[in-house]
């Protein structure tokens, strides 16, 4: 039928993924330990240690990527592509 789209058809554009280095940074401004991170995100911890070894994207699943950066994103940082972030002023 012309004109007619289904929301199905609209796809949300990805997020970039976040480092291993942007997660030990952010940790860092919010005071967070390994252990803070994964109660405010429900990611295990040694899953977050590991993503914490590499300085580029970790070779973790994306849910559990996009659980870590919606955690920080709802406190308050923000991801500046693969290169940095910082704490939105409020």
């Amino acid at each position: 039928m012309p004109g007619y789209y289904h929301m199905s058809a609209f796809v949300q554009a990805a997020r970039p993924a976040i480092t291993g280095a942007q997660i030990r940074a952010a940790r860092a401004l919010l005071r967070w330990s390994v252990h803070d991170l994964a109660e405010h995100c429900g990611v295990s911890e040694s899953a977050i240690s590991r993503a914490e070894k590499v300085d580029d994207v970790p070779a973790m699943q994306d849910r559990n990527l996009d659980a870590v950066r919606t955690a920080f994103e709802i406190r308050g940082i923000e991801f500046l592509d693969n290169t940095g972030l910082r704490l939105r002023s409020r």
